[in-house]
């Protein structure tokens, strides 16, 4: 991984770090170019559970790690470092599946990794260069969660909080919390943060330059 840098985002479901992540990758792109930055989403790696009735997958613990497919995740990290392209699977909210459509992830000399329980993985920190924590408060997660879950995922009221009480908050507590513990950087007030994004963006294209500087070497 020579001439890229990984930087893992982590944190309680809606606690804004999707929006950290997408806020450092537009402010980004264009200035860095073509094979800048790019950015992959931990949700994108759901294990496909198309042999399950739809029944059955609304049953699933999706805070917890075994939800995820992380080896392929890994697998697909160590491919971009290595200067090949992948195709990053595509999930569905609404089916609680994968699609079959992937979206084709060219390799790039920054790439952010957000998901909730990308710091729980000792493999998969292995990856990382820069591990990011937002930490924000639950109770302003659960507010988020509730008006991003009813507005764009098409739920309702009473299964998000069922959902929240019995998986999100108690998977928060054993896996997502504790997970903070190998954050290098700790953000506060989520993707928000304008400060905190613009330190990150300076040290990004610090990075940036010095893995573009290298690669032209070679």
């Amino acid at each position: 991984m020579k001439n890229t840098t990984i930087i893992a985002i982590a944190g309680a479901s809606a606690s804004g770090k999707s929006l950290f992540a997408q806020s450092l990758y537009q402010q980004l792109s264009n200035e860095l170019g073509s094979n800048g930055i790019s950015i992959i989403h931990e949700d994108a790696y759901y294990r496909d559970q198309s042999q399950l009735e739809l029944s059955d997958r609304v049953n699933t613990n999706y805070d917890h790690p075994d939800a995820f497919d992380h080896q392929l995740l890994e697998q697909h990290l160590h491919q971009l470092a290595g200067g090949k392209s992948i195709e990053m699977p595509q999930y569905c909210y609404k089916t609680h599946t994968r699609t079959n459509q992937t979206t084709t992830i060219s390799p790039s000399h920054i790439i952010l990794v957000e998901g909730i329980l990308v710091l729980t993985n000792q493999a998969l920190r292995d990856c990382f260069n820069i591990k990011v924590y937002i930490d924000t408060p639950l109770d302003i997660c659960l507010i988020r969660r509730i008006e991003r879950d009813t507005v764009d995922r098409g739920r309702t009221l009473a299964s998000v909080t069922e959902q929240y009480l019995a998986t999100v908050r108690p998977m928060f507590y054993q896996f997502i919390k504790p997970s903070k513990q190998w954050a290098d950087i700790v953000v506060t007030r989520g993707g928000k943060n304008n400060v905190a994004i613009d330190i990150l963006k300076t040290k990004i294209r610090q990075l940036h330059l010095q893995n573009s500087s290298n690669s032209g070497s070679q």
